[in-house]
């Protein structure tokens, strides 16, 4: 079987969309399909449904998810296997729009020479990612912590506090403002769909209980374009992103990112790894996390009592 096809229908699977799943292995969408139906060819079933804004899953192909991934993974550990000590340093950065990317990319920016592969499990519970982990599959990822132990074996450090900020559109009520409080929020709905993982989740529902806000989490998500346009186009719509998300849309939209203070809620990231993994760079990236959090946390924020 093909891995490539195999790892372009997870990618598929992942995004909802060939376009986005094409951008994230750096193909073309043309390539991307070409891979699928190939797969889809020696399987002999469909895997993917046409829907409005892009594909999703069928019968066959829910099916296949979890042993496609398995199977990547299987293929990951026999390279691992047969390259002691010449590997690349394996992290998990859950979605490569969120905080965890970017501060990964400026510690690759600091040392462009090293061998570094940036994985986006973005469909897996943290639970998931932490086996990961503990099987030498991935050598860390960034993990919230908020419904699962860290098992024996494994080590855990806050190392992000993502500071919230309001996205909406030019006909939203708090548009001008230059900054917000969660009391100003109180009196507008919050837009949060497609969430599943039950960290985020969670931690959405403990800032709305903390702070009496109404925080929406239901409801399909069709992809960021299409939220990004409906939030631009409403005057009601909004939506909290982090401060260290990356987010693009058309300059027509006119959409503002307002900060959000006194205080400011911060989304807590910590950085898991196994203890004994002997990965040269781990070290040197766990410094700087360390180092980079003792100089952005600040006072005048909130994170839930559970935050490690």
């Amino acid at each position: 079987m093909d891995l490539d096809a195999v790892r372009t229908f997870v990618a598929v699977a992942g995004s909802g969309q060939f376009q986005a799943a094409a951008d994230d292995l750096e193909i073309t969408q043309q390539a991307a399909s070409k891979r699928v139906a190939a797969l889809e060819r020696e399987l002999g079933v469909q895997l993917f449904a046409r829907i409005a804004r892009g594909v999703r899953l069928t019968v066959d192909g829910q099916a296949l998810l979890p042993h496609a991934r398995e199977l990547l993974r299987a293929a990951e550990r026999v390279k691992t296997a047969v390259t002691p000590g010449r590997r690349a340093l394996r992290i998990d950065v859950v979605s490569r729009r969120i905080a965890p990317s970017n501060v990964l990319h400026a510690f690759y920016q600091q040392r462009p020479g090293i061998e570094l592969h940036v994985v986006a499990l973005t469909n897996a519970d943290a639970a998931t990612a932490l086996a990961e982990v503990n099987a030498g599959t991935l050598d860390a990822t960034f993990r919230s912590l908020r419904t699962v132990e860290v098992p024996s074996g494994l080590r855990s450090a806050r190392v992000i506090d993502d500071r919230h900020q309001l996205l909406i559109g030019p006909r939203h009520p708090l548009a001008d403002a230059a900054t917000v409080t969660p009391a100003e929020l109180a009196d507008h709905p919050v837009w949060m769909p497609g969430m599943s993982d039950a960290e985020p989740v969670g931690y959405y529902e403990d800032l709305a209980k903390a702070f009496g806000l109404t925080i929406d989490t239901v409801g399909p998500m069709f992809g960021i374009e299409a939220l990004l346009a409906e939030i631009a186009d409403s005057a009601q719509l909004a939506m909290l992103v982090g401060e260290g998300s990356r987010y693009l849309w058309p300059e027509s939209y006119d959409l503002r990112r307002i900060p959000v203070t006194d205080p400011t809620p911060v989304y807590p990231l910590s950085v898991i790894w196994r203890a004994d993994n002997p990965h040269p760079l781990l070290a040197d990236l766990l410094e700087h996390l360390q180092a980079r959090y003792r100089t952005t946390a600040t006072e005048g924020t909130w994170a839930p009592g559970w935050a490690r």
